[in-house]
């Protein structure tokens, strides 16, 4: 069963996906956020197989999320860092995480608390907040057509109008 491709979307999630679509991927991305950055400490700390982390690691660079570093100084030995926008996931995953520990692990069962280096305290959680800097929630939301959207996307986008009354024979 071949994997469904999200390339051609025309969507920022379908794109989000095609990058990262698979729970190694984006268990690989966690650990480098955790300071892993050799491919056999990735294979050690997940379990993961050898030809599944390579293949992980490939894509990940090919996608810009990853660079890879020669850091030997005899012979090739490489380290896997995370690019700019491989950094810029992080409230992505910071997200996941505290949807996990609400709707899976529940309040006071997480397994990781992220908390500041600095200070040590617990960082809040992510809120979505509009411009002004209130908290809003999706009810505050309407998604419209953006400057790359496809004839498609303007079409799926485009209010519905109400399916007329119908008018009953007396």
């Amino acid at each position: 069963m071949s994997r469904t491709r999200f390339g051609d979307m025309n969507c920022g999630v379908g794109q989000a996906l095609e990058a990262l679509g698979d729970w190694w991927t984006l268990l690989i991305v966690r650990d480098a956020f955790l300071g892993v950055r050799r491919f056999g400490d990735f294979e050690r700390d997940l379990g993961i197989a050898k030809n599944i982390l390579a293949s992980r690691l490939e894509h990940l660079v090919a996608h810009g999320i990853f660079e890879k570093v020669d850091i030997g100084t005899q012979g090739q030995r490489f380290e896997y860092r995370l690019t700019d926008k491989g950094e810029a996931l992080l409230p992505v995953l910071t997200a996941m995480r505290e949807w996990s520990d609400e709707w899976i692990f529940g309040r006071g069962n997480e397994p990781v608390v992220m908390v500041e280096r600095r200070t040590g305290k617990r960082v809040p959680r992510m809120k979505l907040r509009a411009a002004d800097g209130r908290e809003i929630s999706r009810t505050d939301l309407r998604a419209i057509a953006g400057p790359g959207a496809t004839k498609d996307t303007i079409r799926r986008l485009t209010p519905r109008s109400p399916a007329p009354a119908s008018r009953s024979r007396d």
